[in-house]
Parts: C-alpha cells; structure tokens; sequence
C-alpha cells in the first residue's frame, strides 16, 4: 500500500481535483484498505504527524434512536481518526496495534462531528508498549461531545 501520507498529499495538492474533492477521495480511499470505516461516511479534514481530524456528517445512517449521532459511529470516526494519525506518525523501526478504548460521553452529538486524534513526538520516539492517544469529538461550536483515549500497543519491528 502507499504510505498513508504519500496518499494524502497525492489527492489533496493535486490542482486538478481540488481540495475538498481530494479529501473526500483520500477518506474513501483509507475507508477501503479498513471497510468498517466506510460506515460513518467521514471526511478526514487535517491529517500532519501527531494531529488527525475528520468530520463524520449529520445524517441519518449514523443516527440513534434520539435522532443524535450513535455512540458507536463516534467511536469509529475517533478510531478513523487515531488509525490515520498513527500511521502519518510512528517511527519506521515501531509498529502499533490498538489494545483499548475509554470514552465518556459528555454532551448530545447533534449536527456534523468533529474526530480529533492528537499526540507528541516524544510519545513516538520512546515508545515501548502503551501509548495513549487523546482523542475527541466536537461539534461546530466547540462543545464536547465525547472524550476519552485511545491506547495503542506498539513494538519495535524485529529486524530481518
């Protein structure tokens, strides 16, 4: 597979396509090589070492029973989110593997969402083992919607 950077710098700087365009083809494009993520719709919008973000939209295939968005299709989009941001980010000698997640639910999910994924470089650089990743979603004013951490596992790869 490309390099999930490389990817995204082909769809998003090319002229032809446009920004917004290119965005769009990089979040299905990413949703393809991990299918569960194709179910949330989500744009990512900011993809840098250490920082993620992408939109999941207000509409109603990832609607509750309340009419807000479900609990689970944040978690995806967080975990969309974290996945992109870990692969941009970890040093080529590591690898990572998601090992949990804790969340809170802290306000309604109403209107488009918000998934970001944020870490150090230090974090990277010395990583053995757990590596928590702070993650959030927010709606377009700002509030908090659900909050929490993701912990990765990651290893040095065995040299050949």
């Amino acid at each position: 597979m490309v390099k999930l950077d490389n990817l995204w710098k082909q769809t998003t700087d090319a002229p032809i396509v446009g920004n917004l365009v290119g965005k769009k083809a990089f979040s299905f494009l990413f949703s393809q090589v991990a299918p569960y993520f194709g179910s949330i719709h989500a744009t990512m919008t900011v993809l840098e070492p250490n920082h993620a973000e992408l939109v999941i939209p207000d509409k109603r295939r990832v609607h509750n029973h309340i009419g807000t968005v479900h609990a689970i299709a944040l978690c995806n989009g967080l975990e969309m989110a974290m996945g992109a941001l870990a692969e941009v980010t970890i040093p080529r000698t590591k690898r990572w593997i998601p090992k949990g997640m804790t969340v809170s639910y802290t306000a309604k999910a109403v209107g488009d969402i918000t998934c970001v994924a944020t870490t150090t470089q230090d974090q990277w650089d010395s990583a053995e083992g757990d590596l928590e990743v702070k993650v959030q979603g927010l709606t377009k004013d700002g509030t908090v919607v659900i909050d929490g951490v993701i912990t990765l596992w990651v290893t040095t790869k065995k040299q050949k």
